[in-house]
């Protein structure tokens, strides 16, 4: 799934590029990462290396990093955006909403499956979501970084989540 990375600079699309990145590093769910304020990741013109949100389903803030990577585009984004402080990160250009719908965010992730030649009806957005967090388990197995990445409060959520097989000894 990371393969849009290396597309989107060549097609020049430096909003999806951002939004993309930003998807991988936050591991928010849709609704939260369409609803993003330049100012909960920029400070003046330089994005935070982390940020803080509270999600719409959980009750409790959720911090992320933000790699380098993705600091460079979000910056290049709202710089050609001519975003200020108050706007939305990922405004929509419809004039129903001041920011992308959950829907118009599925659409140009599976844009994004579908030029890659995958096949879009086994990725979208949760995709994006589950990815960093599913690399940092292959990694280092552990259940509790995984589920606190990903601001789950149950261990059994996440092998279910994440599709993991577990020992009965480990649960």
């Amino acid at each position: 799934m990371l393969k849009p990375r290396v597309r989107l600079p060549l097609a020049e699309e430096t909003r999806d590029l951002a939004l993309f990145t930003l998807a991988i590093d936050s591991k928010l769910r849709a609704c939260d990462s369409t609803k993003l304020r330049v100012r909960g990741t920029a400070h003046g013109e330089h994005v935070s290396s982390r940020a803080i949100v509270m999600p719409q389903k959980a009750q409790h803030p959720v911090q992320f990093e933000i790699t380098e990577q993705a600091q460079t585009v979000l910056e290049a984004w709202m710089h050609q955006g001519h975003l200020r402080s108050e706007d939305f990160l990922f405004p929509t250009r419809l004039h129903s909403s001041d920011h992308l719908s959950t829907r118009q965010y599925a659409w140009i992730v599976k844009a994004w499956v579908t030029s890659i030649g995958l096949d879009p009806t086994m990725y979208g957005t949760h995709t994006l979501r589950r990815t960093k967090a599913s690399v940092i388990y292959r990694r280092i197995k552990d259940m509790r970084a995984a589920r606190l990445l990903l601001g789950h409060t149950k261990l059994e959520s996440i092998v279910k989540y994440l599709g993991i097989e577990v020992d009965s000894d480990c649960k």
